[in-house]
């Protein structure tokens, strides 16, 4: 079964593109178009473009592209019928009640209902007598019966399969539990089994924004290896998106978020009135989670451990966050190892006193070099310095005379002196910024000739710019596909990516259907779709004349198409001339 075309079709009337995508990315208005920060990938300079008179979005740096319905699909990690779902309650339209597959999104409910099924029993085993010492040991880190409840805490029992025998009694199967990563699979000897993934553990349940349990982490109660076991990806979980305890948090006053680094430490924050703490979950910060913070806060506060690790940890995050725009601090972790244990040592005024003597980016990268030298000599002195004026290159004017006049005082150096350090450093940056560049425009040229969806583009460059000026010019002028459809088959397409496009395109077009991107993302992948955005988009530099059309199609019939070999060395003029029949 097929969702309705004519659904789809109103969807995209009813609700902006823009509007949509507002809502995660800061864009700014340059003509006809809205441009921002891609939230798919880092980078410094907005490459990602939004056209509202096509409703359509793409990145030239990433190359993602596609409607508003691939677009949340991809940001929200939703399969085709649920990011449908999600586009309709924005645009206040209830899903028709027949008419679509929704096999994968009935699935996927199902591993949530086992999910919310699993957080029910856990907590209820922590409350069990025979038990107890799990409780204890909530209890003994200072956590009062309301917060855990309050955040699901639970236990998984020392046996091997208590977790699966409660949920096959509520009607779930030895497979979902498997897919959901509550149980595992063993054959050994021919025999298949299953046990329980967390046994002998004090459970934290993930949730999502939309209150949905997705995952759990599970973890030791003494010394023993491994200290956690967390859920693997799911078709409802994927960890380089979790932020744990982001449900309450973004519901939390003043735009700011406090960032640490464990289950715990977030806990015993919130338990201490600090309800805009969370963590990021998985083992290394990553750019989506970056851009899920900078969505809901305009300052975040670094809190991370004071050992070596949470130092490198806060450098990748500092990082990683930067590229968002978001305003940044580091709390120095003094009194103890984490928020957890400042705050059951020295109670939650002491952290807030330390919350209020975070040191802004600029200030932390300071405060860190100076550590590594000894200013009471000429060489520390000197060095420090030199290292300063690299950090102060990355910053404005303003925040430069501010630091520099700082440094001149602390130190007794010249103020112009340091100011013609940082110029020379600033001027070092740009270059090396400009050389940058430049390597990402070779990238982008580069993926201009080659396509992870069509592989065979790269091979039959000058086929490849025809069918995709004809695939482009028949999306934009539906009249020119009903002149020319009987001169052309999608047998004469020579790459495998571009024919089935095509394929798909004059189903479209046949049944009298606008042929918008919103048309294409239930047959292709979200990472198909960027290829199909970028046909589509490339429409606006043709000439979208039918005799141009016309010409593409002697190119096709032609048997032995010319290949091309080197583009790299060819100018614009002879790249535009591949469009052409020569």
């Amino acid at each position: 079964m097929k969702l309705n075309e004519r659904f789809i079709q109103d969807l995209q009337d009813k609700i902006d593109i823009d509007s949509v995508i507002s809502s995660y990315v800061n864009l700014k208005r340059r003509g006809k178009t809205l441009v921002g920060l891609c939230p798919f990938h880092n980078e410094k300079t907005p490459s990602f473009t939004v056209y509202p008179d096509t409703r359509s979005f793409y990145c030239f740096g990433c190359g993602a592209g596609g409607d508003v319905i691939s677009f949340v699909r991809r940001i929200d990690n939703l399969d085709y019928i649920e990011a449908v779902k999600a586009v309709a309650q924005m645009a206040g339209m209830p899903m028709p009640e027949d008419g679509y597959d929704d096999t994968l999104s009935k699935k996927r409910m199902r591993l949530l209902s086992a999910n919310r099924e699993a957080a029910r029993f856990f907590n209820a085993c922590l409350m069990e007598e025979k038990n107890r010492s799990a409780l204890e040991y909530f209890l003994s880190r200072g956590l009062s019966m309301n917060t855990i409840r309050r955040f699901g805490l639970g236990y998984a029992p020392n046996e091997w399969r208590a977790l699966i025998e409660h949920l096959r009694k509520k009607g779930f199967t030895d497979e979902e539990l498997v897919l959901a990563n509550l149980a595992r699979r063993s054959d050994k000897d021919g025999r298949v089994s299953y046990y329980d993934n967390f046994r002998n553990r004090v459970m934290f349940p993930i949730i999502d924004l939309r209150g949905n349990v997705i995952a759990f982490g599970g973890r030791v109660m003494d010394d023993s290896k491994p200290k956690y076991i967390n859920t693997s990806d799911t078709l409802v979980y994927k960890k380089s998106n979790g932020v744990f305890a982001l449900n309450f948090a973004k519901n939390a006053n003043d735009n700011k978020l406090i960032l640490v680094e464990g289950y715990m430490d977030v806990i015993a924050l919130h338990q201490a009135g600090f309800t805009n703490a969370i963590a990021c979950l998985g083992t290394a910060f990553t750019s989506e989670q970056a851009n899920l913070l900078s969505r809901y806060a305009e300052e975040i506060l670094i809190c991370y451990d004071n050992d070596e690790a949470g130092q490198k940890a806060t450098q990748k995050a500092l990082g990683v966050l930067g590229k968002t725009g978001v305003k940044l601090r580091v709390v120095k972790m003094e009194g103890g190892k984490d928020a957890d244990e400042i705050i059951r040592k020295h109670g939650k005024e002491r952290f807030d006193s330390l919350l209020g003597k975070a040191a802004n980016k600029t200030e932390y990268k300071l405060l860190e070099e100076r550590a590594k030298y000894n200013l009471s000599t000429d060489d520390g002195k000197l060095r420090f310095l030199m290292a300063a004026t690299q950090v102060l290159a990355e910053c404005g004017s303003i925040e430069c005379d501010i630091y520099a006049t700082r440094l001149s005082n602390e130190l007794g150096v010249n103020v112009e002196s340091i100011n013609a350090q940082i110029k020379s450093a600033k001027a070092k940056l740009r270059r090396s910024d400009e050389e940058r560049r430049k390597r990402e425009q070779d990238n982008m040229l580069e993926k201009s000739f080659e396509d992870k969806n069509n592989p065979e583009r790269a091979k039959n460059l000058r086929a490849a710019k025809a069918e995709e000026t004809i695939i482009a010019s028949f999306m934009r002028n539906p009249d020119f596909y009903k002149k020319l459809k009987d001169r052309l088959s999608s047998d004469d397409f020579v790459t495998s990516f571009n024919r089935r496009l095509y394929q798909c395109l004059c189903e479209k077009l046949d049944a009298g259907v606008d042929a918008e991107l919103s048309q294409f993302a239930k047959h292709f992948s979200p990472e198909e779709m960027d290829s199909v955005t970028r046909i589509f988009i490339s429409s606006s530099s043709l000439s979208n004349t039918v005799k141009e059309c016309e010409d593409c199609i002697e190119v096709l019939k032609e048997k032995v198409a010319p290949k091309i070999t080197d583009t790299s060395s060819m100018s614009d003029e002879e790249y535009l001339k591949l469009f052409k029949k020569n």
